[in-house]
């Protein structure tokens, strides 16, 4: 049978919707949804769940201050999210940027950022042409980071301009974060802390590492009704050898891999589209548009640790792909009763993929 978007809608109370972080990450609370019935539990009993020979398949994007605000040479105020920083010699100090305005700001306009920097409009650009191509007055990466704000989920309702608080540079940030690009966080990655990792460590667990920056188009709104009239959002992509070998020796030895959060899912299972070599994973870099829906083969991911995603989002859509479509939306249903907490700053659940069929 086709689905539907509406198929992957649920009813939220907007109560549930976390607007701050759980005190301590490992505290967040972790649904078990790999048996038929749920299990209520706690994040830091993670160690206690996974066998010796499995693997954790780890994001290490960053995410780097990329909201800005500032003022046209008119005075009108504009509010910019930077989605990348565009790469080559030829385009030096240039970004691709979401732009706010009562106005759309003119080719070759300048705008005032922050009362610090300017950043000249060279017109549009990205793959539907709806970004802003703006040349920045100095290196992006160090005026966002002087300048710019943690660009929170749009979900997050915060007073003041620019909606994020101190300790959102902090918490907003996996805490083995380490090469910058992302504009929204890994967020099922947000639970782990130092000792939580220690106590993998300990039990002799494995972990791997691959890089997905995650952008806006993961909080994008499937418009329409059919799946298959979506076009998905792409983005940059790593898996190296290292992991592939990882992942590679922990399917020999019996292991599962366990995918932390659905960004691992996508790089994972782009790199092993991308070979032509019948799935089998290979060393791998890019762009990916992946689009995840029920009946997608998976190839290599036994187990996904995520979080609670949006109403007649993709990720839905993905979570219903990997585990079964039924047994995800019961999940969501004792998640709401359970009243557990959703989204970036909520809790999360843990999935088992379903057989095939």
């Amino acid at each position: 049978m086709p689905y539907s978007v509406a198929d992957f809608d649920f009813v939220l109370p907007p109560e549930l919707v976390a607007q701050e972080p759980a005190p301590e990450r490992s505290a967040a609370r972790l649904l078990d949804g790999r048996g038929a019935m749920p299990v209520d539990r706690v994040f830091h009993q993670l160690p206690g769940l996974m066998a010796p020979g499995d693997l954790l398949v780890f994001n290490d994007t960053r995410v780097i201050k990329a909201r800005l605000y500032g003022r046209k040479a008119s005075g009108g105020l504009v509010e910019a999210l930077v989605e990348r920083v565009v790469p080559g010699p030829q385009h030096d100090r240039e970004v691709l940027a979401h732009v706010r305005a009562s106005k759309s700001p003119p080719v070759g306009s300048l705008i005032r950022f922050a009362d610090a920097f300017d950043a000249e409009v060279l017109g549009r650009g990205g793959p539907d042409g709806s970004l802003f191509r703006l040349r920045l007055s100095g290196d992006p990466m160090t005026l966002l980071e002087a300048h710019g704000h943690v660009p929170l989920p749009p979900y997050i309702q915060r007073e003041g301009a620019g909606r994020d608080e101190s300790d959102d540079a902090r918490r907003y940030q996996t805490v083995f974060a380490a090469r910058p690009g992302a504009i929204a966080a890994p967020t099922a990655a947000l639970h782990f802390d130092e000792a939580l990792l220690a106590a993998l460590q300990a039990r002799g667990l494995q972990t791997a590492r691959v890089t997905l920056h995650v952008g806006a188009g993961t909080f994008q709104p499937v418009r329409g009704e059919r799946l298959d009239e979506h076009r998905m959002h792409s983005e940059r992509y790593e898996v190296d050898a290292a992991t592939v070998a990882a992942v590679e020796a922990a399917k020999a030895r019996g292991g599962r891999v366990w995918a932390v959060g659905t960004t691992s899912v996508r790089a994972l299972e782009s790199a092993a589209l991308s070979g032509g070599d019948g799935g089998r994973l290979k060393p791998s870099q890019g762009e990916t548009d992946i689009f995840i829906t029920p009946g997608f083969e998976f190839r290599v991911v036994d187990v996904l640790i995520t979080n609670f995603h949006l109403p007649r989002s993709t990720l839905m859509m993905l979570v219903s792909a990997f585990a079964g479509h039924a047994h995800v939306m019961a999940l969501y249903r004792h998640a709401v009763e359970a009243r557990y907490r959703f989204f970036s700053y909520g809790d999360a659940m843990l999935l088992e993929r379903a057989p095939p069929g």
